[in-house]
């Protein structure tokens, strides 16, 4: 069955709704005594739990919990998949996919970066997708209707830029060091030498700024899906693309991940990419 334009209307309110429980349960603790937890603590966790620190807060965990209070209330059949609070009826028709908080380093070090990425699955395909910064006050809002930004300055639609050459690209990631192993280092070397500018640390609000045509790509590696699904619908209506490191669709467990404004760039990217590629 096809998603209508009608009942796709009523969820992009609802995700906007969303938004704005969970921005009610973050912003109080920022900045603030937000409760810090190690959840690696004890653990053994593998490369990508960044060095063994794995950290989680109460806004967190209070941001899902609104978050999943609202969808039982509005759609108690839907199913929901989060960070914190795991897998609740995932083979539904419609499942939310949830990361509370993406960029909990940000998030404890003060810095404006961290979002709140919420992302719709229908019939197993991401078709709906936000990304939140509440304290500068954004979201960015896509799907194959089109992607828009919600500030304070009012709404406007989203466009990715052209890009005719990696040369000219303004490329990103979270943290090369503790995020990609040796070959996929290797691979976001060569990207990057080959780039006209790189920047560290901006999380999934990189994958906005590739939406508002302001970078051109993003790389990153061993994603879950909370990570990267609320994004997808958001770059595609856009205008923008996201594949793995083969350029194929991006599956229902994340991994690696290229997201581009332009084919052209992604294609160049790839060429380092696909030696990488898991």
């Amino acid at each position: 069955m096809t998603l209508s334009a009608d009942r796709l209307a009523q969820l992009d309110a609802f995700v906007l709704d969303l938004n704005r429980a969970s921005a009610a349960a973050i912003l109080p603790l920022f900045r603030a005594d937000h409760g810090l937890e190690d959840k690696a603590a004890g653990k053994n966790l593998p490369r990508d739990s960044h060095a063994g620190f794995d950290p989680v807060t109460e806004a967190d965990r209070g941001a899902e919990a609104a978050i999943r209070a609202l969808i039982g209330q509005r759609y108690p059949e839907h199913g929901v998949i989060g960070e914190e609070y795991g897998e609740d009826r995932p083979d539904a028709e419609f499942v939310w996919v949830l990361d509370p908080i993406d960029g909990t380093r940000a998030f404890i070090a003060g810095l404006p970066l961290w979002t709140t990425l919420i992302g719709l699955r229908y019939q197993g395909r991401p078709v709906l997708g936000s990304i939140g910064q509440p304290y500068v006050g954004e979201v960015f809002i896509g799907s194959a209707a089109g992607s828009r930004l919600l500030s304070a300055g009012g709404e406007r639609p989203l466009q990715v830029r052209p890009c005719a050459a990696l040369t000219d690209a303004v490329i990103a990631t979270t943290d090369p060091e503790a995020c990609f192993d040796g070959a996929e280092l290797g691979a976001w070397r060569q990207v990057r030498a080959a780039a006209k500018l790189a920047r560290l640390g901006c999380d999934a609000y990189a994958y906005a700024m590739v939406a508002a045509g302001k970078m051109d790509m993003v790389i990153e590696a061993g994603l879950k899906s909370w990570d990267i699904e609320a994004a997808i619908p958001l770059i595609e209506g856009a205008g923008g693309l996201v594949t793995d490191w083969r350029g194929e669709p991006i599956g229902q467990d994340g991994g690696q991940m290229a997201i581009a404004g332009d084919r052209r760039v992604l294609d160049e990217a790839l060429v380092a990419l696909r030696r990488s590629a898991k």
